[in-house]
């Protein structure tokens, strides 16, 4: 066995330490610690506790060390847009904000005062979304404009985390995309964008691109955890991670990256630019090897998470899955992109009225919630697939689901019968396999991105569903059990 590799995948709502090798020409993976992630209020405002996260990751760091599993590579990812600003003594400026916090509402008005959005869209390739980074900095620029000037190093929070453990500043390439501040023919910082909006130039650092080690852990980083590690920079925008580890070797392939969000789309060799792509809300975001993830955020499981919650977490997802089963036929559905969902106090009463003003029966059970939720993504996820086979003249035949939601039977069921596609679901720890995949790419152990899709291919467990043949029936199409999971509290 050659050595071990750690992705420390963080997301919205927990993050996890996830230990990979290749045996027998699989990849074998081992979890090691998950912990909890949530925003937290703070004075009106909705901020990530920055402190707590780091101290998580090195508490899933000294686990590999008592666990005697010493990674000799570490990479982490995390979602996109939200970013930490240094002053000149590396101290953090002011609190993280999340981006679902409001701050940013009605803020791209502003930034239209000085580029309008179709040239943004051709600028930048990046779908118009009121938390993109762009607005984020331009909110801070009108209401903490002291923090901003006080700014020395802009980090997106993968970032960050690295500079903790390395003691190394650098901006990577795929997470920097999602700001709306690069350019994508120069696969750097479009300047002359950040100087138009009144940004300081100089906090953004030059972009490295992924798959590259970064550096040793810091003599003090390496006492505190117990050993010492190399840093690589995988895809660290959590989406591009994901997508490196789709288990399809062909160019022709639509995606689904599903979880909080679902991210919807293809892979492309260059932007595609168009208008009617910026009309459409198609975003042209980094991937790794300089690849763009032509796509579309659609809300995702975020609205069945916030059910779970508001029902007391009485129910496991599968749970909620099995009473959206049984009231599949409740007639409604909703916009699953309409901005009332994106952060509402009280999910099923969002849901609710909605359906009032539109005419529709209201539901009233968790089923019935959960139904409703479950057939409008899938019904989104078509009007998808049909925006992108026109806007880029072609015809799809497959879709990959990768990622926790691809272990929703019933949403994949609706989404092969809803699309038309033959529709292949898994693996589940995609973003950190991706992540894994990079550090692997990295030091010669996987040799390019094709080798590393088709190691994924033979390694984990993918199921068909294929509703011109097996009517609401999945197969397996891959049936090799190789994933260990073991949670150490």
């Amino acid at each position: 066995m050659k050595g071990l590799y750690l992705a420390i995948d963080i997301g919205a709502s927990s993050g996890r330490h996830i230990l990979g090798h290749i045996d027998n020409g699989k990849l074998i993976l081992e979890e090691i610690y998950r912990f909890k992630n949530a925003m937290t209020n703070k004075n009106g405002h909705k901020i990530w506790d920055i402190d707590y996260l780091f101290e998580q990751i090195k508490i899933g760091l000294k686990m590999c060390n008592v666990l005697g599993k010493i990674p000799e590579y570490i990479s982490i990812d995390t979602w996109a847009v939200d970013y930490c600003l240094l002053d000149e003594k590396d101290e953090l400026i002011g609190d993280v904000y999340a981006y679902r916090d409001n701050r940013t509402k009605d803020i791209d008005l502003e930034v239209e005062k000085i580029i309008d959005s179709e040239s943004l869209y051709r600028r930048t390739g990046i779908q118009k979304q009121p938390f993109n980074t762009i607005y984020q900095l331009m909110a801070l620029k009108l209401q903490e404009e002291e923090s901003l000037k006080k700014a020395k190093t802009f980090l997106m929070l993968p970032d960050y985390f690295q500079f903790k453990l390395t003691g190394v500043k650098a901006n990577e390439y795929t997470n920097a995309s999602s700001t709306g501040l690069v350019d994508p023919d120069t696969k750097n910082w479009d300047y002359g964008l950040i100087k138009a909006l009144g940004l300081p130039e100089e906090i953004f650092l030059h972009l490295r691109k992924p798959g590259v080690i970064l550096s040793d852990f810091t003599k003090e980083m390496a006492e505190e955890i117990g050993f010492r590690a190399k840093v690589c920079m995988c895809a660290s925008h959590d989406t591009a991670s994901a997508i490196l580890a789709l288990p399809c070797i062909k160019s022709d392939a639509l995606y689904i990256s599903s979880g909080t969000w679902s991210l919807f789309g293809c892979e492309n060799l260059s932007p595609y630019l168009t208008d009617a792509a910026r009309k459409c809300n198609f975003t042209n975001e980094g991937g790794f090897n300089y690849r763009f993830r032509f796509l579309k955020n659609i809300m995702g499981l975020w609205m069945i998470q916030e059910l779970k919650r508001e029902f007391g977490d009485e129910y496991t997802f599968s749970q909620i899955c099995q009473l959206a089963r049984e009231n599949i036929k409740f007639p409604s559905v909703v916009d699953v992109n309409s901005n009332e969902f994106l952060a509402p106090k009280s999910m099923s009463e969002a849901i609710k009225n909605y359906c009032k003003k539109t005419n529709q029966q209201l539901p009233e059970s968790l089923g019935q919630l959960a139904a409703v939720v479950y057939k409008s993504l899938a019904k989104s996820y078509a009007r998808a697939k049909l925006e992108i086979e026109e806007l880029l003249g072609k015809e799809y035949k497959e879709l990959f689901i990768i990622g926790g939601g691809s272990n929703a039977d019933l949403l994949n069921e609706l989404t092969a019968k809803e699309t038309g596609l033959v529709t292949f679901a898994g693996p589940v720890e995609a973003t950190a396999i991706g992540n894994i995949l990079a550090s692997m790419i990295a030091t010669g152990e996987v040799l390019s991105l094709l080798e590393a899709r088709e190691l994924v291919r033979k390694s984990f467990e993918i199921k068909r569903y294929d509703m011109k043949k097996d009517c609401m029936k999945n197969i397996n199409l891959i049936n090799v059990p190789v994933m260990k999971i073991r949670t150490v509290s």
